[in-house]
């Protein structure tokens, strides 16, 4: 498995060697202070770019970073294509061990995506824009009190979905009680259990 020092050496060469790539974010596990790093952490990270055509759908991009043993681009799955503008994924997990989820962003969201997760650590920034940038910390991901009306909401949704639970099973649709039970009201009560905590 290569070491974290040299996966963060390939990551950086290649976007400082991109004329088009302007800066690298490193996002996640990877950038949070309060977790205790293991072998399965990923390498969330952004390059944040000039043009992203270049960069979609590139796989010169994705055989630089090593052998792969799967590839997912989740912005070409789906109903949901990827439309000009947006951030573009390539999920790579490699040979060795390594995974690296890289996101492909404008540069025109880089202020604004840092400001809004507090795990966010500057790799690179060619052209200083970021400036002074408060250290990475998990307060983003802190559960946040509800409002009355979020919390009610809340138990309203998890008292009303009991019955098409009951309902499926007496039908016999258990594979329909089941995405009841563990989807929609499993969602609520993580909420609560959010809350509570």
């Amino acid at each position: 498995m290569r070491t974290e020092q040299e996966m963060f050496s390939l990551i950086l060469t290649y976007a400082e060697n991109d004329e088009n790539i302007r800066a690298v974010v490193l996002n996640g596990s990877r950038a949070n202070p309060n977790i205790k790093k293991d072998i399965f952490q990923d390498y969330d990270v952004v390059y944040y770019v000039k043009n992203m055509t270049p960069l979609i759908r590139n796989h010169e991009l994705i055989d630089y970073f090593g052998e792969l043993i799967i590839l997912q681009l989740p912005d070409d799955m789906g109903m949901d294509k990827y439309s000009e503008g947006d951030r573009y994924a390539y999920l790579m997990q490699f040979a060795d061990g390594n995974r690296i989820d890289l996101s492909i962003a404008p540069l025109d969201q880089l202020e604004r995506s840092i400001s809004e997760d507090s795990l966010s650590v500057v790799l690179l920034d060619k052209d200083g824009r970021i400036g002074n940038h408060p250290e990475a910390n998990d307060q983003s991901y802190w559960p946040q009190k509800p409002t009355d009306k979020m919390f009610t909401d809340c138990c309203n949704e998890f008292w009303w979905l009991n019955p098409y639970i009951a309902k499926g099973l007496w039908r016999q649709e258990l594979i329909y009680s089941r995405y009841v039970l563990d989807c929609l009201l499993r969602n609520e009560l993580m909420k609560m259990l959010d809350w509570y905590f």
